[in-house]
């Protein structure tokens, strides 16, 4: 019986949007911690992200970039290989929430979330996937969504709607780059312990110890961290995972569609 694959990320160049705190950064921990020989983050707090980049442990890169910016993003993965070489893995875990209806969400907030949360994966994907079937090597991608891509509460209109459009270019782009052996799959994660939501609870007026008040509230008695999803994500990037595409994963401690 041939031996089970090894979750490793043993010689590859791994980009990460968002990779200077949260859920991005805990993944480029993990995908230095299982191997990888190079990694690229990427954020806006240049500070901070040249800070997690020198803690890494292998060779690394903070590209900073505002994903909002079409242009910036497009030079993102240009920017990784020359400081890097060619990007084997690329994480989009950078994500832009804000509270909405379909009463009163604006059109510039669609626009600002859709454009994070939808367009930048788009064109970074793109991007990689371009140089990957010009040299002719594989690859894998793994989208960071969220339980709301599924319809989402009704204050995130907007959220729940743009990383459904991600949920939806997963499978297509899935589908597309079966032959060339580039994977794509996505993770829907449901609440997490991250600084984004740190920020937003105090921004909704909640007290600075909600993350007390709510945890004991959760089935397993707290919110999911980023070490808990970053397992996850390593496991989709490597050949432990070379027959997976395509997948949309719910990473929550609630059963969508269970009641009761």
């Amino acid at each position: 019986m041939n031996a089970l694959p090894e979750v490793s990320l043993q010689g590859r160049v791994v980009l990460v949007t968002g990779g200077t705190q949260g859920i991005g950064e805990g993944i480029a921990r993990a995908a230095a911690e299982a191997g990888a020989s190079r990694i690229a983050i990427t954020g806006r707090d240049v500070a901070r992200g040249r800070a997690v980049a020198d803690s890494l442990g292998v060779p690394a890169a903070f590209i900073p970039a505002d994903l909002a910016d079409a242009e910036a993003t497009a030079r993102i993965v240009d920017q990784a290989e020359a400081a890097l070489g060619p990007v084997d893995a690329l994480v989009n875990a950078a994500g832009l929430t804000d509270r909405g209806t379909i009463i009163d969400t604006s059109v510039e907030l669609w626009d600002r979330l859709f454009a994070v949360n939808a367009r930048a994966p788009f064109i970074l994907t793109q991007a990689m996937v371009r140089r990957l079937k010009a040299l002719k090597r594989p690859g894998a991608i793994v989208n960071v969504i969220t339980m709301s891509s599924h319809g989402g509460q009704p204050f995130l209109t907007a959220y729940a709607a743009s990383k459904g459009a991600l949920a939806t270019l997963t499978k297509n782009t899935a589908h597309a780059l079966r032959a060339d052996c580039i994977r794509v799959n996505g993770i829907n994660l449901g609440w997490a312990d991250t600084p984004g939501e740190h920020a937003i609870q105090a921004r909704d007026g909640h007290p600075p110890d909600w993350l007390a008040r709510a945890s004991p509230a959760q089935p397993f008695g707290r919110l999911i961290e980023p070490r808990d999803v970053a397992g996850l994500a390593v496991y989709l990037l490597s050949d432990a995972a070379a027959m997976m595409t395509g997948a949309l994963i719910d990473f929550d401690q609630n059963v969508m569609g269970a009641y009761g």
